[in-house]
């Protein structure tokens, strides 16, 4: 087999040893393959039809990718780091293949286009492929939130006891982040749905290529509409880095609550031991570590969205051998992302919620103060007096090491003469949670409403 460069004509020296290791990217871009001979194949396909190529040379070409891409899938194909890249190794063996017809295949495109064509192919399939993770674990969200849409949880501000929440309150305003991040990666994918092939180097091609029948060959929308941009856009990759980050920071804080809520202290839920892991030392010990893990590769995907903007924010147009530096991240931030909603989505039906533990938190804190406020606003009080009457009442409890419902009238009364013994019905938990019965509020009733809805613009997701 050659390694002489395809662009080796300009050259009177061979490239330094290093330095070709340094600038070869066939390592990783290898990856890209089916997507590079997909739109060789459409590329071939549309110079045919133009009478660029013969049919025969189509034919040659097309037959030749795909017993390359046959070889690649078998783990038979031998990469070069002498021919560069993935275009160049599967250029060089395709001529090797079919002889002359091969050299033909370049005509009327760079490997600008071709690139910047292949990464939108693949994270078109990226896309689709997290998407369909994400609802899975959204799908597995809602199965949970519906058998606990009625298990009393204390909700938090500054992780201090607030007001009572039903658990299925609370997954379901994870349900609620996790849908706005579909939306993104639906928009991302969209935006990637322009193809750049026939923009060649930056300035187009002099060949009568037909560049719209190359976009529909490809399931494109169509072509781009400017050749610089084409070669040189990578919003569309620093878009996803935005929209995965987004995602990572989403798990990472959900992953934080796992953590805390099935620690000793709280107890609020059992995460599955298939989810778990051991001390070397300590033999007590289960630690979380998939949440745990998932909590720390969110700095990473943060890491490439920072390195992808640095690599865009100084490059003149057209295209730079900087983009070369694109790849890794985004292989990587995909790749993570997937790994992570995949196992949260697995780890999500094997969570055991501790309700007694539950119930028994939102007891403590005063959770039902607020309710109080507004019992006192409902019979005339101005609130920031109800609020003041109410802080008194609480810091009562404090100093006597008791609950605001475990008051006896009387004892509340001294507060203010407008309680009456229907209090109480507004100072239980039940009454608290099911008292806030609109949309968006945490009543049983309006989070089995929710979740009904969310199961709905779920199906229509994916009809």
């Amino acid at each position: 087999m050659s390694d002489k460069k395809l662009w080796a004509g300009r050259f009177s020296e061979p490239t330094d040893a290093f330095v070709e290791a340094f600038t070869a990217s066939v390592e990783f871009d290898q990856r890209l393959a089916p997507q590079d001979i997909r739109g060789s194949i459409a590329h071939a396909t549309m110079l045919a039809r133009q009478g660029i190529l013969s049919a025969a040379e189509r034919d040659a070409i097309v037959e030749g990718l795909e017993q390359i891409l046959a070889r690649i899938e078998a783990g038979q194909f031998a990469w070069s780091v002498a021919r560069e890249d993935v275009h160049m190794n599967i250029e060089a063996a395709l001529t090797e293949a079919i002889g002359e017809a091969g050299k033909k295949l370049h005509t009327g495109r760079s490997r600008n286009d071709q690139v910047a064509t292949d990464i939108r192919l693949w994270l078109r399939e990226e896309i689709a492929a997290l998407r369909a993770e994400l609802s899975r674990l959204r799908g597995n969200l809602l199965d949970l939130a519906e058998r606990e849409a009625e298990t009393i949880l204390p909700g938090f501000t500054h992780l201090q006891t607030a007001q009572p929440i039903t658990f299925g309150h609370h997954l379901m305003a994870w349900f609620e982040m996790l849908e706005r991040d579909d939306g993104r990666l639906a928009d991302c994918a969209r935006r990637a749905k322009r193809c750049p092939l026939g923009a060649a180097a930056l300035a187009g091609t002099t060949f009568p290529i037909d560049r719209e029948y190359t976009a529909e060959l490809l399931g494109f929308d169509g072509p781009c509409r400017n050749s610089l941009d084409a070669v040189s856009d990578r919003d569309f990759a620093i878009e996803f880095a935005a929209a995965a980050s987004l995602l990572m920071m989403h798990l990472s804080r959900m992953s934080e609550e796992l953590i805390v809520w099935s620690s000793a202290q709280f107890g609020f839920v059992t995460l599955s031991d298939a989810f778990c892991t051991g001390s070397s030392i300590m033999p007590q010990k289960k630690n979380p570590d998939v949440p745990e893990l998932i909590r720390g590769k969110s700095g990473r995907v943060f890491g490439h969205l920072m390195a992808l903007l640095t690599l865009m924010k100084s490059q003149p147009l057209a295209y730079n051998k900087d983009n070369q530096e694109d790849k890794e991240p985004l292989f990587d931030i995909a790749d993570n992302l997937r790994g992570s909603l995949k196992v949260f989505a697995d780890m999500i039906p094997a969570i055991t919620p501790n309700r007694e533990r539950m119930r028994a938190a939102a007891l403590q804190g005063f959770a039902t103060a607020t309710d109080l406020a507004d019992y006192l606003v409902r019979r005339g009080l101005p609130f920031r007096d109800a609020h003041e009457v109410v802080g008194k009442a609480v810091a009562h409890c404090v100093q006597a090491g008791c609950d605001l419902a475990e008051l006896s009238l009387d004892t509340l009364r001294e507060f203010s003469p407008l309680i009456e013994q229907d209090v109480f019905e507004v100072l239980t938990l039940e009454g608290s949670v099911a008292a806030r019965d609109h949309v968006g509020g945490t009543a049983p009733a309006q989070v089995r409403r929710a979740i009904a809805e969310a199961r709905q613009r779920l199906a229509g997701e994916s009809t």
